[in-house]
């Protein structure tokens, strides 16, 4: 899985129209060099993995997926693949470490570059899972449901939506086997998003109101959910549900400002504006619905800024000045 670095960020770059010859060149390294590394032939140096953070944008993001496995963890992570039945705590806590940086580096570069390389991680960990007996089982399960979710969101992201819904509903399949509640969740809302990308309404209320009545989700979830499943009713012309809807996310806000679920990192009060800001505009309420939407994006860490996921909200931004 560690080679699986080298794939990442060579995709990034070719996303970005960069050739390994010319990083090399604005880097100043030599090009040899740089293609070794990143075909996974050779382990790359602190200093050029900075280099390469910064060439992206990754805000860290690169930085953080390279020191994710010193060699004694890549080692007990082969040993498990080659003898599941040897799985460990360690080895568990390692791949979520590398499904957690690979999250941060999708909100640095893009879905599309991350697509092959999680796909192919994703064969690795579902294959350790069927395998794996012993103590440690149960806590993998989680992580392979998140890996899941992951890819699905991945493909949600890049237009890939056929695939995203075989994924979204493995995920929660899986989540309910784990007893995550959290990510059965997650994984009903990211059906909602491409319920949304689809200008499908009544899929939006459906997809969202389950996220929000799903047992277990974390009350930043529910709000959010509830906040774009009222988006959902208000396209339908269901106005009474949607304000319902929204007044019970706004009773939510408080409990919603605890530390967010792991898995849902970015839930956050400013990116819950964003959500509010949809559902304000659904209900024609243009105004309130532009700023909410320019009070989220404004609040977004700097390294989600400019990720591929906040133009659907600048878009809505725009339409709701446009309107106001």
């Amino acid at each position: 899985m560690v080679a699986q670095f080298g794939e990442q960020v060579r995709s990034a770059l070719r996303a970005r129209g960069i050739s390994i010859r010319e990083a090399a060149r604005r880097l100043t390294y030599d090009p040899a060099y740089l293609n070794r590394v990143l075909n996974g032939r050779q382990a790359p140096s602190p200093q050029l993995v900075k280099r390469l953070d910064d060439l992206l944008g990754a805000g860290d993001a690169v930085v953080g997926l390279a020191a994710l496995l010193p060699p004694d963890d890549r080692g007990r992570v082969s040993r498990s693949i080659a003898r599941p039945a040897r799985l460990d705590r360690r080895v568990v806590d390692a791949l979520a470490g590398v499904l957690a940086a690979q999250r941060r580096l999708d909100d640095a570069v893009g879905a599309a570059p991350l697509v092959r390389p999680t796909e192919a991680q994703l064969l690795t960990v579902k294959q350790l899972l069927r395998d794996a007996r012993g103590p440690h089982r149960d806590a993998l399960l989680g992580v392979v449901a998140e890996y899941v979710q992951f890819a699905g969101w991945l493909h949600a992201s890049a237009g890939n939506y056929v695939e995203a819904s075989v994924h979204l509903y493995d995920a929660v399949e899986l989540a309910d086997e784990a007893g995550e509640g959290t990510l059965a969740a997650q994984a009903l809302n990211f059906r909602g998003y491409i319920a949304r990308r689809q200008g499908r309404p009544a899929a939006v209320a459906r997809w969202f109101d389950a996220a929000y009545r799903t047992p277990g989700a974390h009350a930043a979830q529910r709000m959010g959910d509830a906040a774009q499943a009222a988006q959902g009713y208000a396209q339908l012309g269901e106005r009474e549900t949607a304000k319902r809807l929204l007044g019970e996310a706004g009773d939510l806000a408080d409990a919603a400002r605890e530390q967010p679920p792991g898995t849902a990192y970015w839930l956050t009060p400013d990116f819950q504006r964003l959500s509010l800001g949809l559902a304000h505009l659904g209900m024609a309420e243009y105004g309130t619905a532009a700023d909410h939407l320019r009070a989220g994006l404004d609040g977004l860490p700097v390294e989600q800024r400019h990720a591929d996921w906040t133009a659907e909200y600048r878009a809505a931004l725009e339409e709701a000045e446009r309107a106001r």
